[in-house]
């Protein structure tokens, strides 16, 4: 048994085998209180069955917290990083990154209600969720301890795993006892597949690990029109009909889903150094990226705009890597906020085997205006003849340079 001192700790759990077997582990190992966190963020499981897996393998009732985020997710997380247009290396929608801070802050809050001096996670030694949860631990709660078992011990194996449930009297999944063809991260705005089968960025996937969407060659033939429409930057309805962040961001999910929208197949660099395969959904996400830059394209001068763009691979890779509750996020959130302040309006798309096409935008607080950018006559709105000295203007240091290569090559 460790010699750690820890007395009770806050497991972030989900019922599986690994998590199962972190439970026991935590009180073999560690000889502490465990208490057991399960997150609903929309990943389509029925969580009481964690409950009752806790309640099997010895945890009091008042320690099993088992709670529905899914309205804080998407309000508090989802948009506010959707208000920035933010990719990770240029195509990445961020979905599992976004999600670690919010367990992560639950977690701490359980802890301070439990009276718990310490937290643990799943995650394992190789992956970026590792530095993800714990570093929103730490900077929630600095004194927290935190206990990594992937890091730890020496369940190395599927078959040691099951070894170790088995001798513990952990029920194990049927489908659980045979090695998993790949892994699976799920909630509200994406699913991501990735490891063992799927390891060698050369070999396609088969079609059974998508999750989440149909393929674009089984998508219908027939375009799906919507209307999405936004406040400050925020989507609040579809066709017209108001929703809550949750309830809007799952019925973008079933229109994706249906017509083939939102999959990536990337190969990215983990903050920890080494580069993955992952197969990505995020049909409702992708939507609402394109609708949030077309309404954008309307509202947001262009200075703001660009600033906005120049920004964003910053702010993404902070919450790629695991800083979100960092000063520096939370500086650029308050620029990005300030943009979207007359982001209102709407978009109107056509969603169609894979593509989600823009069609229309239209806002109360549009800076695109049609009487500067007629071919007709625009009755004076614009001076043409203005053109000229603006080029001029421009052109002088382009034309200094010039006259400069002229003299060298007559040297």
């Amino acid at each position: 048994m460790v010699q750690s001192g820890v007395k009770k700790v806050v497991l972030a759990y989900s019922g599986g085998l690994d998590t199962s077997v972190i439970l026991k582990w935590l009180q073999t190992e560690y000889g502490c209180e465990v208490v057991t966190f399960t997150a609903d963020l929309g990943q389509g499981e029925e969580l009481e069955p964690a409950r009752k897996k806790a309640e099997l393998l010895g945890i009091k009732p008042e320690n099993i917290f088992v709670e529905d985020l899914r309205e804080e997710f998407v309000r508090d997380y989802v948009f506010p990083m959707f208000r920035a247009n933010a990719l990770y290396e240029g195509i990445y929608l961020l979905g599992t990154s976004i999600a670690r801070p919010l367990i992560a802050k639950k977690q701490i809050e359980i802890a301070e209600k439990t009276g718990a001096d310490a937290v643990s996670h799943g995650a394992t030694g190789k992956g970026n969720d590792q530095v993800r949860f714990e570093l929103g631990y730490y900077a929630l709660k600095p004194d927290i301890k935190i206990i990594a078992p992937w890091r730890e011990w020496d369940l190395t194996s599927r078959t040691k795993l099951i070894a170790f449930a088995e001798a513990h009297q952990i029920p194990i999944a049927k489908d659980k006892r045979g090695d998993a063809p790949f892994s699976v991260d799920a909630n509200l705005l994406h699913s991501s597949s990735e490891g063992k089968v799927l390891e060698d960025p050369n070999v396609e996937p088969e079609s059974i690990v998508f999750q989440r969407t149909l393929s674009p060659e089984e998508a219908p033939d027939k375009a799906t029109t919507i209307e999405v429409g936004f406040e400050k930057g925020d989507a609040v309805s579809i066709d017209g009909k108001k929703l809550s962040p949750a309830s809007l961001l799952t019925q973008l999910n079933a229109l994706g889903k249906a017509n083939g929208i939102g999959r990536i197949d990337l190969v990215e660099n983990r903050f920890v150094g080494m580069k993955s395969r992952g197969i990505y959904e995020t049909p409702g996400g992708t939507i609402l990226y394109q609708a949030h830059r077309a309404i954008e394209s309307v509202t947001l001068d262009r200075g703001a705009a660009h600033l906005k763009d120049e920004v964003m691979p910053r702010y993404a890779e902070l919450i790629y890597n695991g800083f979100w509750f960092s000063p520096e996020r939370e500086m650029l959130q308050a620029l990005i906020d300030k943009s979207q302040e007359f982001v209102d309006g709407t978009v109107r798309l056509k969603l169609y085997k894979g593509n989600v096409i823009v069609t229309g935008r239209s806002s109360p607080n549009s800076l695109y205006s049609q009487d500067l950018v007629t071919f007709e006559d625009d009755q004076g709105a614009y001076d043409q003849k203005d053109a000229a000295g603006f080029i001029k203007l421009n052109a002088l240091r382009l034309r200094t340079l010039a006259m400069r290569k002229r003299k060298a090559s007559k040297k």
